[in-house]
């Protein structure tokens, strides 16, 4: 299979995902293989977020328009200019996956077939139900694909190379048992983001999409925040308000309460309104509905313990703070080219 025929295959299946990516599904009856995999795929939808109360329809919406939006003919093709992808011998890739948002290892199946290698997956059961849909439906868009996709629920044999995410206590083990096989392994990481003082209003509303979209669960969901001494937080409490609806979810809000008491039994100081927390503290991962804080007095000596920090941090949000800071509220839009961890995959792959 040409690289151009890979390309052309995810293209058309940003075609497909864009038709699930807004509030109203619609069909689009020029996406190729409509009649076979539309209603399927909206029941896939409905079962994701059954089986997982985190996958709510709005968060899976928002998953399939990221992807959707970074599917195109340009974004690919901005992607892959850096690299040459060619008289690529096949090999098999495994992947194993983590479950902690919609679709989260989506970019290593990407990277691994478009590269030109096989895949073998073995996914969360957190998230199970989205990705093998999507790979049937790649699999009648590129009949070559066929035979070079490959999930599996047992125990992950016969690979050449792999990449696996999980927590640290996961990703140690990760480390020994593929000690002899070229690998990415990922832990877990956090996000933070650095506040002069002087945001605009519309900074921390976007803010609170870092912080809030998919419940906080994500590598790039905002978990910690610098704040200058002597900050006042009622522009950031009202920057945030318009997430307030959140409260509503169960599963959010049993934390929340949840967290709560552990606080207040504790004396914790920390501040609060009615659907969100923040805690001085300078761990860098948060529970659900809670955020740390810490002040800093130096832009250069925080600069320095991120730098020290840095890998356990998978964002810096900012404006003006640092060379590689991310925008207010595009943590969770990240391109195709915005590696986890900052390790290029592609350049992995290619490498096997």
């Amino acid at each position: 299979m040409q690289l151009q025929e890979r390309i052309n295959a995810f293209i058309k299946l940003g075609d497909f995902l864009r038709q699930f990516s807004n509030e109203v599904i619609q069909k689009d009856h020029i996406v190729e293989h409509n009649d076979i995999f539309f209603d399927g795929f909206k029941h896939q939808l409905k079962l994701a977020e059954e089986h997982n109360g985190w996958f709510t329809q709005e968060n899976i919406r928002f998953a399939l328009k990221s992807w959707a939006d970074a599917l195109t003919l340009e974004n690919i093709n901005t992607w892959l200019k850096p690299y040459i992808i060619e008289n690529i011998t096949p090999k098999q890739v495994a992947i194993i996956m983590a479950g902690n948002i919609p679709l989260v290892g989506f970019h290593d199946f990407l990277s691994v077939l478009i590269s030109g290698h096989h895949v073998l997956v073995k996914q969360s059961s957190n998230d199970k139900h989205l990705l093998p849909y999507l790979a049937k439906y790649l699999e009648y868009v590129e009949p070559q694909f066929k035979g070079c996709i490959t999930f599996t629920e047992g125990k992950v044999e016969n690979f050449d190379a792999v990449i696996a995410t999980g927590s640290n206590n996961t990703a140690r083990y990760f480390e020994y048992y593929f000690k002899d096989k070229p690998s990415i392994i990922r832990n877990n990481r956090n996000s933070v983001a650095v506040l002069s003082g002087e945001e605009s209003e519309d900074d921390l509303k976007n803010l609170a999409e870092d912080i809030f979209r998919y419940y906080g669960l994500g590598c790039r969901n905002v978990s910690k925040i610098y704040v200058p001494k002597d900050y006042t937080f009622d522009a950031f409490f009202e920057g945030l308000y318009h997430w307030h609806p959140i409260i509503e979810k169960a599963k959010y809000a049993n934390n929340y309460d949840y967290n709560k008491a552990v606080y207040l039994m504790s004396e914790f100081d920390m501040l609060e309104n009615g659907f969100f927390m923040i805690k001085e503290d300078e761990s860098l991962a948060s529970p659900i509905a809670t955020v740390f804080y810490e002040y800093y007095e130096n832009k250069a000596l925080l600069e320095e313990k991120l730098n020290a920090n840095k890998q356990q941090i998978q964002c810096i949000v900012s404006n003006g703070f640092t060379k590689n800071e991310i925008p207010f509220g595009a943590t969770q839009t990240p391109q195709l080219w915005d590696y986890a961890d900052d390790v290029d995959s592609v350049e992995f792959l290619l490498a096997i």
